[in-house]
């Protein structure tokens, strides 16, 4: 009886040895090194690129930030109160932004210039706010709203208006 002799790759890449492997063939496994050495050395793994690569028509360097924290009259966060931005002198709002849960909201305009703030929120009187861009690049606000004041009803009326 004829005794086998055992590959010597093989005893160094045990993994290789599986029956369905495509690897089970030395010369297989050296293409394959060959290939991945190749490919390393040729930069076959795209480079990342860094986030703030931006077109300079993109970029928020020269931006003013309004940032506003929102409550109700008892001192609570106030939810979806609505605030729109325009430039002084101006009818048409132009940025707008919505209070998340913690009552806080930022809206980015254009610097060296001044807007009228406004906030809004159902049952809630309108407040407004002149902002100054001019100097500095953020503006933080707190604001507390105040309650409608609901008309009172006639004596006499039943409750009706």
């Amino acid at each position: 009886m004829k005794k086998k002799r055992k590959k010597r790759f093989e005893a160094f890449f045990p993994l290789f040895r599986h029956p369905f492997s495509p690897f089970g063939h030395p010369n297989s496994v050296r293409l394959t090194i060959a290939l991945l050495a190749l490919a390393g050395s040729l930069g076959g793994a795209p480079t990342p690129q860094p986030l703030h690569a931006q077109s300079s028509s993109t970029t928020h360097t020269h931006d003013f930030v309004i940032f506003a924290t929102v409550f109700n009259d008892h001192g609570f966060a106030l939810f979806g109160a609505q605030a729109r931005v325009r430039r002084e002198g101006e009818k048409k709002f132009r940025w707008d932004a919505v209070a998340d849960h913690s009552g806080e909201l930022a809206i980015r305009v254009p610097q060296n210039a001044e807007y009228e703030l406004t906030i809004e929120a159902r049952g809630f009187q309108t407040q407004t706010r002149k902002i100054d861009a001019k100097d500095g690049n953020r503006e933080d606000l707190t604001i507390r709203m105040e309650p409608q004041t609901a008309p009172q009803a006639e004596k006499g009326t039943g409750g009706k208006l």
